[in-house]
């Protein structure tokens, strides 16, 4: 089994700053990608950002010169900084792991259990 621990949400006011942190843990063979997704009330969970083992990195246009994701391998850690924040970056963000856990088999995504952001002054 594979286990993902979120961290980092709250309440910030616009234009400040928070760090969101994902740790995996488990049965991990190898990890293909990671990243974030968040879903706002009554919206669709949507693609924040996206890191590969080898490094490239995806973001939502809506977040670009704002957030940074990265990633620490020898943790199994993903990381989200997220900057000039503004009302509507509001949501639960949920981090995935692309995971295969025995040699061979395929990748899977797991995700975390989600964490509350909210902007407002």
């Amino acid at each position: 089994q594979v286990q993902l621990v979120e961290s980092g949400g709250g309440l910030v006011q616009p234009g400040g700053s928070l760090r969101l942190s994902c740790a995996a843990s488990g049965s991990i063979f190898s990890i293909y990608a990671m990243g974030w997704y968040r879903q706002a009330p009554g919206k669709q969970r949507e693609l924040v950002a996206h890191i590969s083992t080898a490094g490239s990195t995806n973001y939502a246009d809506s977040v670009k010169g704002r957030f940074t994701i990265s990633r620490d391998s020898t943790k199994n850690t993903v990381y989200l900084q997220m900057n000039s924040l503004k009302p509507e970056d509001t949501a639960v963000y949920y981090c995935f792991f692309s995971i295969s856990t025995e040699r061979l088999r395929p990748y899977s995504n797991y995700w975390g259990q989600g964490t509350q952001v909210t902007v407002s002054s």
